[in-house]
């Protein structure tokens, strides 16, 4: 938001400079984030006449012109330009001058004659070269004959003034309006605004109802539509004093009737659209949710495709705007239009936001609407600029207006009291100093009994709703520099790390000290990752909370397994020539309690990783294998070893993305730590993977619930250990995880170690038979175990192994 002081001053009156004001409205929090100054550069740039104009003896393309610059004498100039003439008038750098383009003017000599400045061209001066007859844009400006002599050039050519650039807060939306801005700056500043008096003659015969209705479809997307007449318009340029309004606002001038439109946004804060009557069909304006796939042609001369939660103005034919950000091309004010329509509506926020958002689409007029604006204004919009065109004698006003409120917005009231506010701010402030501030910003005194005041809220403040707004008023208005500063009370704790970031931290230092790669990524995922990744079409991990307003729509859902992000990064990877991958995530997924949403989902945090390629780097003495699903079990294993895991099983089991048969669970009791194993092939196809993969999946919850607490340390052990290594057959669907128990059981508390050495099945074991060969650790803490200890211990084995696997003991 930008504004001139001379717009400002046109409401108010103020002696502040602008860096004043600035500092002041800054304070009050309405930041001024810039000053500018048009006429930077051309301080020492004045009018001046071509009193007398010769050729330059000793050039053919120069000559000197006599000039009269409004001092005691005459200067003379030497000049290349050949659109000069005598009895002209053209702004003239003097000596010292530092022009806007860069360029220092000094006293010299050209070709023997003195020259004592320069004459100026449209281009030397900065001036916007599009505002310009054709003839101007080259060679010297040539000013109106009727320019005084002798005048600083900036104020001929409307540059004599400063413009303000905000940087204004969401809420407050008022001070998007020159009207708000004055309002702030009565209150700061003590003086009374002047407004002016907004009055419409309807010198038409026409009623408006008669002819033209208007409907709102979806009162949730727009709360009121308002629309007036105007007839017999005649299109032209805006007033000068206008188009400077508006270029101080930033906004360039087009004609007078969307000049008009702008003017009206800028100085009451509230967007309008003018239409053209001939061009509405069925004389009627809709305020719709567009269809979805509708065509639209906006006035960009852009065909566009409208989504259905898109509010658009629509005739009885078609869409004729994007609402709050676009008219459409078919209605657009042209040179022909003699019937326009005016606008003023009252748009929701968000669904203004997500649409400029979506068309990639920004404006002076969706900004005001995103942040929401005063619903009680739009018929003094439609009068202001109908009264600001009826006094350009550029139309017509037709009688009455057609106004849509179905639901009329009701006043807020607050109550509060003075000893609630100084509670709030630290303060003293006395009881009438908080009325008096209050009012000066629109608020009505509706109650003051017993030091309890009730205050009417102002229409145009969206932003209050609580005694914590009402004390911010105060505060700002007060002065935040008259409020002492205080270090807050209360105990200092030490910060420290909860339970859940320390394991974090340990699992990402252990797979990292594996050698795996963390990797982060957005915690958003999309319909199809779950047809990929092999999820049943009745899993939970499908019910996805949906966003809504996603930043893609590749991307529309929160994800529910960690495995979609790995995948991602890992199908990236490999496209690349990244052969050899080894990454982990430690994220979060999110599970909604119910759908659609209603309460916050449950985050829970998970663990995830992918390993594929060779084991070793490839150099010339290290071995060519490739990873297997032993490398990924090491890595859980380890990982366990770190976070001082222990005493849990291994079994087969599944996983939706996992092979069958290749996929197994760490456990402890029932809970299930980790699911590790090979990538089913149809979930590599998916992804466009011709390599095996291997992957792992941990709740870190349910990881952390194993963990051990307390420490207890062994001394070392004093006496040798003794070793015997059994050889036995066995059913090929016995785990060796259950026969590892069950020999536990059996030994007793010397055994210490079990280790499988070997697997095999071949010719020599018969069909449906596996020969599995353990060593057996034994010691004691207290005594050196001898053979007959350990061979009794060995007997017991066996004899469990037969009994519950029928195993045979090979020699």
């Amino acid at each position: 938001m930008q504004v001139s002081i001379k717009w400002l001053k046109d409401y108010i009156d103020f002696t502040e400079t602008p860096e004043q004001l600035a500092d002041k409205l800054t304070m009050a929090g309405i930041p001024v984030e810039n000053i500018i100054d048009p006429g930077e550069g051309l301080e020492k740039v004045v009018t001046g006449r071509i009193e007398k104009l010769e050729p330059h003896q000793n050039s053919d393309h120069l000559q000197i012109c006599t000039m009269n610059v409004g001092l005691k004498e005459n200067i003379i100039i030497v000049t290349g330009a050949q659109n000069v003439a005598e009895g002209q008038i053209v702004p003239v750098a003097m000596v010292g001058a530092h022009l806007p383009n860069g360029m220092k003017i000094s006293k010299g000599k050209l070709r023997g004659v003195v020259s004592n400045g320069m004459l100026c061209s449209a281009q030397e001066l900065k001036l916007d070269l599009e505002k310009l007859p054709p003839e101007q844009k080259t060679g010297i400006f040539i000013l109106p004959s009727d320019t005084p002599v002798g005048i600083p050039a900036k104020e001929v050519l409307g540059l004599n003034d400063v413009v303000l650039e905000f940087e204004l807060t969401a809420n407050r939306a008022d001070c998007f309006s020159v009207v708000g801005l004055v309002r702030e700056i009565a209150a700061i500043t003590g003086n009374k605004p002047h407004f002016p008096e907004i009055k419409v003659t309807e010198d038409d015969e026409t009623k408006l109802g008669d002819i033209f209705s208007v409907e709102i479809a979806d009162p949730d997307l727009c709360s009121r539509f308002s629309t007036r007449m105007l007839k017999n318009v005649k299109i032209g340029p805006s007033p000068e004093w206008m188009q400077q309004r508006l270029e101080g606002a930033g906004i360039r001038s087009i004609n007078n009737v969307v000049d008009v439109t702008n003017f009206v946004m800028i100085e009451l804060g509230h967007p309008m659209h003018a239409y053209d009557y001939d061009h509405i069909a069925g004389k009627k304006l809709i305020a719709r949710r567009a269809v979805d796939g509708e065509e639209l042609h906006t006035l960009d001369d852009t065909s566009r495709k409208a989504k259905g939660e898109m509010l658009v103005i629509a005739d009885t034919e078609k869409a004729a705007g994007l609402a709050g950000i676009m008219g459409g091309f078919e209605t657009e004010i042209t040179d022909t239009t003699t019937t326009v329509v005016l606008e003023s509506a009252d748009f929701y926020g968000p669904c203004i936001r997500r649409t400029a958002r979506a068309c990639g689409l920004s404006s002076e007029a969706s900004g005001r609407f995103e942040r929401g604006i005063d619903s009680e204004t739009t018929i003094k919009a439609l009068d202001r600029a109908a009264q600001l065109l009826q006094e350009m004698g550029a139309c017509t006003v037709c009688q009455g207006i057609v106004d849509v409120y179905p639901n009329p917005k009701q006043p807020a009231y607050v109550t509060f009291t003075t000893e609630q506010i100084n509670k709030h701010l630290g303060t003293d402030i006395p009881k009438q100093t908080m009325i008096d501030i209050i009012t000066s910003v629109g608020f009505e005194i509706t109650k003051d009994e017993n030091d309890e005041i009730t205050v009417k809220v102002p229409s145009w403040r969206n932003d209050v709703s609580r005694m914590a707004d009402i004390s911010e008023e105060i505060a700002r208005l007060y002065g935040f520099d008259k409020i002492a500063s205080t270090l807050p009370s209360g105990a200092s704790m030490q910060g420290s790390q909860s339970d859940k970031q320390t394991f974090i931290d340990k699992v990402k230092a252990s797979l990292s000290a594996q050698g795996l790669c963390e990797t982060i990524s957005f915690a958003l995922t999309n319909e199809a990752t779950f047809d990929k990744l092999n999820v049943p079409k009745d899993d939970m991990l499908r019910q996805a909370i949906p966003i809504m307003n996603p930043l893609s729509d590749e991307y529309p859902l929160v994800r529910t397994t960690l495995l979609s992000s790995i995948f991602d990064n890992l199908s990236r990877n490999l496209a690349r020539k990244n052969d050899n991958v080894a990454i982990f995530e430690v994220g979060t997924v999110f599970y909604p309690k119910a759908l659609p949403v209603t309460e916050l989902p449950n985050e829970v945090v998970k663990i995830a990783g992918a390993i594929t390629g060779r084991r070793h780097a490839h150099i010339w003495n290290q071995p060519n294998d490739m990873v297997d699903f032993y490398d990924v079990k090491g890595i859980i294993e380890e990982l366990f070893a770190d976070l001082r895991v222990t005493r849990y099983t291994v079994e087969a089991g599944t996983h939706y993305a996992m092979h069958p048969g290749k996929t197994a669970l760490f456990k402890k009791g029932r809970d299930v730590l980790a699911t590790i194993g090979e990538v089913h092939p149809a979930v590599l196809a998916n992804y466009g993977i011709s390599k095996p993969v291997y992957i792992f999946e941990l709740d870190a919850k349910t990881v952390m619930k194993y963990m051990a607490k307390d420490f207890k340390y062994k001394s070392l052990p004093k006496y040798p250990a003794m070793t015997r290594d059994l050889a036995m057959l066995v059913a090929t669907d016995i785990n060796s995880a259950d026969i590892e128990k069950a020999m536990t059981k059996a030994a007793g508390q010397n055994l210490v170690q079990i280790t499988l050495f070997d697997v095999y099945t071949g010719k020599q074991v018969e069909a449906g038979k596996k020969s599995l060969a353990f060593s057996l650790t034994f010691q004691s803490n207290d005594k050196t175990l001898t053979d007959a200890e350990v061979n009794t211990a060995i007997e017991k084995i066996v004899a469990k192994l037969q009994k519950d696997f029928d195993a045979d003991l090979r020699a």
